[in-house]
Parts: structure tokens; sequence; C-alpha cells
């Protein structure tokens, strides 16, 4: 074993890793509830979902053509946040900044 450890170690990699899977739920959850949610709606879980979602869904807009309907971009910011996030986690293994399955294997036997 390296003695790096699991968590504080690749800290920058579990940081940016989850945010942007917290992100990218929230694309998918925000998606389903918009056919039960109007859009300005007062609910605070719906704001939630808005808040933490409106970036993403305005960078979606800038990467689809403008035939694809509003309703249909959380689908595609999850689809672009999990690309972004396979290829921030492919560098950063590539790099060596990020935990290999390999060595906490190892630790545990």
């Amino acid at each position: 074993m390296d003695g790096t450890h699991f968590l504080f170690g690749y800290l920058p990699f579990w940081v940016v890793n989850y945010g942007l899977a917290v992100v990218g739920w929230t694309c998918l959850g925000r998606f389903a509830l918009q056919w039960a949610v109007p859009p300005d709606s007062p609910n605070y879980i719906w704001r939630a979902f808005r808040r933490l979602t409106d970036w993403a869904l305005a960078l979606a807009r800038l990467l689809v053509p403008r035939y694809v309907a509003a309703a249909f971009l959380p689908l595609v910011a999850a689809f672009w946040i999990w690309v972004i996030r396979l290829l921030f986690g492919l560098a950063m293994l590539a790099a060596g900044w990020a935990p290999r399955l390999g060595s906490a294997a190892s630790a545990a036997g």
C-alpha cells in the first residue's frame, strides 16, 4: 500500500465527481418532476431542483439544436454531465489523482 488515504488523499477527485453526480441525478429528477409541477411553482423542492440545474440546462441549450424541446433539456444536460464526469474520472485516473481499485482490493486482502 502506498500510504495515501482513500478519502483525503484524493479529495479533489471525490468533490468534483460527487458534485457532477449530484447535478446529473438532479437533472433526471427535474425531468421527472416537470410533468407534475408547474414551472413557476413555489414548491421548495422544485425551486431547489431548478436552482441546482439551471446552469446545466443553459449549457445544454448551447449544445443541442433549437428543435429539441425544452422539456427534454434536462435529459440532454444529464447526458453531458455524465460524459464530463467520465472524462474527468479517466483524466484523474491517468494522472494518478484518483484511487485505483487494485490498491483498495490488495489492502483489504
